[in-house]
């Protein structure tokens, strides 16, 4: 069966490389491409910040693909079995059978999404003082560790910063550092060890299953505990088949249980991970295990449902088998590489090689004129919208904090990101990203920065306003009419 499915990009007769959707569309939802008049004046509304605008004014949304994955028809077709008690479901029964068969771990705790894991799990095990490693942080990572009093120290190769790369696994720890940390700190200032796969603010970078057991080793040499964020666990199993040679003919199934047998505890968010919603902390350790139990049922809702719908929870259950399937989990991957090359041949700079999640653009090096402070891949995100209708994500100091004394902390990456759901967008649709992407870069010149006027204080990204510093987005919709016309 996985011969057959590993024909994912098929070699036309013309030479090219093409994505080629193994599933068809039985169900449709209308899209609308609005005058870029009306564009503008959406985003001027949002705060330029895209998390704000309306999907009445979006013509494709990339902003992320948490919860809007395409669901399959045995997912929708299974939520009609639903056993809807509030105490002792069957569904929930269903689902540890699942997390049982994907990813090898038999006692699981629900939860509404991955941050209410990360909640629950940063209450358990961080105190004040103390330190966990990683290899990258998420934003709602990091504040949850940092509300507990805790403090997150990222762990990368120097050269996973790089945005141009032949680098196969940008996600991996870099050991020595990981040793170094352990020896500064002394390991009962370890919390946890941190994974995530694959690493979202650099890109959606994986790392190797070789990595992966080297950083067991040290943790059990130490005796930390190692938890697994696998909310693209599906994407960095992609790509370990596809980069790591020894696992070129080895199913997916066995490579995600490989995975995550190398944690102590996995946790996930299943708007990502299984194309519905909800979530769930698992391991085989009991004791892990009761010291997160009570927090389910204060925060998350009953032990069987931990404030996910049943329905949900039957979806779920197949979601997770589906990502044992080589067509599911390879479509989004290759629709990103397929438009990080193209990006990349027409000089446009992308993180390369591709990664999961979306294809990410390097909008520190396209804006160089726009200071950092002045956050270019927020200016970039709403350019980009205003003159494509396309809704991507900051990915850069806009998502980052200040510091004490009220100052940036710049990030390390500036990027926008154009998240790929998985099977939700056609090739022709990815395409016109393309030719709009080629002309804004043509563009660029035109594009200024931004500055807040309403900044919360914490995940500003989410909900923070910004206007631009010049009148560059009128120039920009000017340049755009002129060549265009007005209507799209």
């Amino acid at each position: 069966m996985d011969c057959f499915e590993e024909q994912t990009m098929i070699k036309f007769y013309d030479g090219e490389d093409l994505p080629v959707e193994l599933h068809k569309v039985r169900m449709v939802q209308k899209l609308h491409l609005r005058p870029i008049d009306r564009r503008l004046k959406a985003i001027e509304e949002a705060g330029y910040n895209t998390f704000l605008l309306g999907t009445q004014d979006i013509f494709l949304d990339m902003l992320t693909d948490s919860g809007t994955n395409a669901m399959s028809d045995n997912q929708v077709a299974s939520m009609l079995q639903a056993d809807d008690a509030y105490a002792g479901s069957q569904s929930f029964v269903r689902l540890i059978e699942s997390v049982k068969e994907v990813f090898g771990k038999k006692h699981l705790l629900p939860v509404h999404q991955g941050r209410a894991a990360e909640n629950v799990i940063a209450q358990t095990f961080v105190r004040p003082g103390m330190i966990v490693p990683m290899n990258y942080h998420f934003t709602t990572t990091k504040a949850h560790i940092d509300l507990n009093g805790g403090t997150v120290v990222e762990l990368l190769h120097d050269d996973a910063l790089i945005i141009k790369s032949d680098n196969p696994f940008k996600g991996n720890f870099d050991l020595n550092k990981l040793l170094a940390t352990i020896e500064k700190y002394g390991a009962d200032k370890i919390a946890f060890i941190r994974l995530e796969a694959s690493t979202n603010l650099i890109g959606g970078q994986p790392f190797s299953l070789k990595n992966m057991r080297d950083v067991q080793a040290i943790a059990k040499k130490y005796g930390i505990m190692t938890v697994l964020d696998a909310s693209l666990i599906g994407e960095n199993a992609y790509w370990i088949k596809r980069r790591e040679p020894e696992y070129l003919n080895v199913p997916v199934a066995q490579i995600l249980l490989e995975m995550c047998d190398t944690c102590d505890l996995v946790y996930f968010s299943s708007r990502k991970v299984s194309s519905s919603r909800g979530g769930g902390i698992c391991t085989n350790d009991i004791e892990i295990f009761n010291k997160m139990k009570e927090l389910i049922p204060l925060y998350e809702g009953f032990f069987t449902y931990g404030g996910i719908s049943v329905r949900e929870i039957e979806a779920m259950a197949i979601g997770l088998r589906e990502t044992t399937d080589l067509t599911v989990i390879s479509q989004s991957p290759e629709f990103i590489r397929y438009t990080v090359e193209q990006l990349d041949n027409a000089g446009i700079p992308v993180v390369m090689p591709a990664g999961g999640l979306g294809c990410h653009v390097d909008a520190k090096s396209i804006l160089s004129h726009v200071p950092q402070k002045e956050y270019p891949a927020g200016a970039l995100a709403a350019a980009f919208y205003i003159i494509s209708g396309i809704r991507g994500m900051e990915r850069g100091t806009i998502s980052s904090v200040r510091d004490e004394n009220g100052n940036d902390v710049l990030a390390d990456v500036e990027l926008l990101r154009l998240a790929f759901p998985r099977r939700v967008f056609t090739l022709s649709q990815v395409k016109f990203l393309i030719d709009r992407m080629k002309w804004l870069y043509h563009n660029r010149e035109l594009i200024g920065g931004l500055e807040f006027y309403e900044e919360p204080s914490v995940l500003r990204f989410f909900a923070g306003k910004l206007k631009p510093t010049s009148n560059w987005a009128e120039k920009l919709v000017e340049k755009f009419k002129s060549d265009f016309g007005n209507s799209l």
